[in-house]
């Protein structure tokens, strides 16, 4: 099986690309290997992976907070296995994530927790960013994106192998490990220690605790795992880290509590929904065929159904996304603001339970709601 990689990144420099004076955007974190006499390591360069590590002394960098740096050495350019790129630092720039919004206060708890390695608890309602938060630190600090799903874990040993049945050449069933992509980071991880990983746990909740055990011994001191095919330990690399996601609420069925030891292995952060002109600044970047005054409309009917105590469940960025994809299509060009109430009434009630017939109902009461707010479109403001 190929070894992961990050989806999000874009492909490698060439060191003929590069040269002395140049200026690049990068991420710094602090470099596990003392020898080298460079406190600081990054392995990209305007988002693209260099083809040599990228070294630098300076004091002033902060790890996990993109910097400009310029070029002033590079070191064995001949050679592929070898050799470095030595940069001065020019200037600290503001951590950013693109395609994300992030509270300036979890901005910076955040930038702390990566930098210190920490395992990290996204803890939020659903559609409000988790993955894509975890793909774009990803990205940004040049790290592979190994992306899990715990809802299809039963048994422990389901995080790092599943068993398989295939037919052998005779036609008789053979039964196999597989090995999870969670177990090929971990191994490769080993095998390429100046690489990171990022191993997001999405729906970390929807397995059972007793699953979730077989990861404890990965999330705290221990850092070592058991691994099933081969019947023995193995270590989990200092250059992986854990990111978690839940969705924690009475609204949400088949979850499982998470126990105060397993969440004591995690750093937990608290995210919510985007700011409804956030929200009106990503819609309108992700689809520019809209006109701002029609997404200013179906970001504040959806804040309006966020902030209902009386409903059960918010309303994901997925839902005003997709009500974007229905605008923009061709087939509704010129009338877009005629079709809008049967848009909401898919995209927006056909997210709560019940039906939007029904009064008594979350869909029901949404589609009030929504009634109301079209017959005046005029009356509709951002932050309402």
């Amino acid at each position: 099986m190929n070894e992961p990689t990050n989806e999000s990144l874009s492909e490698k420099l060439a060191v003929d690309e590069i040269a002395v004076g140049k200026k690049y955007e990068t991420t710094f974190l602090n470099n596990p290997v003392r020898e080298s006499g460079y406190r600081f390591r990054a392995t990209h360069l305007d988002g693209r992976r260099a083809p040599k590590v990228v070294l630098s002394d300076d004091i002033r960098i902060v790890p996990g907070k993109p910097c400009l740096v310029s070029v002033t050495e590079i070191q064995k350019p001949g050679r592929n296995d070898r050799g470095a790129i030595i940069v001065e630092l020019l200037k600290v720039l503001d951590f950013k994530l693109e395609g994300v919004y992030l509270d300036p206060v979890i901005s910076r708890k955040l930038q702390i927790l990566l930098d210190s390695g920490l395992n990290i608890l996204l803890d939020g309602p659903q559609g409000c960013g988790k993955t894509v938060l975890a793909r774009s630190i990803a990205q940004a600090l040049g790290m592979e994106f190994v992306f899990f799903n715990c809802g299809a874990v039963i048994d422990p040993a389901d995080f790092l192998a599943t068993i398989q049945i295939r037919a052998s050449s005779s036609g008789s069933p053979v039964t196999d490990f597989v090995k999870t992509d969670v177990l090929i980071a971990l191994e490769d991880a080993l095998k390429h220690p100046s690489r990171r990983y990022l191993v997001f746990l999405d729906e970390f909740n929807r397995c059972q605790e007793s699953a979730r055990n077989a990861l404890m011994p990965a999330l705290d001191s221990t850092r070592k795992v058991y691994h099933p095919i081969e019947n023995r330990f193995v270590p989990v690399g200092d250059n992986v880290q854990f990111i978690a996601a839940v969705n924690r609420g009475s609204e949400f069925s088949a979850t499982f509590g998470i126990d105060a030891a397993q969440l004591d292995r995690f750093a937990p952060l608290q995210m919510d929904y985007l700011p409804p002109l956030e929200e009106i600044k990503l819609l309108g970047r992700k689809h520019p065929e809209l006109s701002k005054s029609i997404i200013q409309i179906v970001v504040a009917i959806a804040n309006r159904l966020r902030t209902m105590q009386e409903l059960s469940a918010g309303l994901s960025v997925r839902a005003t996304d997709e009500v974007c994809v229905y605008l923009k299509h061709p087939l509704l060009e010129n009338e877009q603001v005629h079709h809008l109430d049967e848009i909401l009434k898919s995209s927006f009630c056909g997210r709560y339970n019940g039906r939007w017939n029904d009064s008594s109902s979350d869909a029901g009461m949404a589609w009030s709601v929504i009634k109301n707010a079209l017959k005046d479109v005029s009356k509709l403001k951002i932050g309402e």
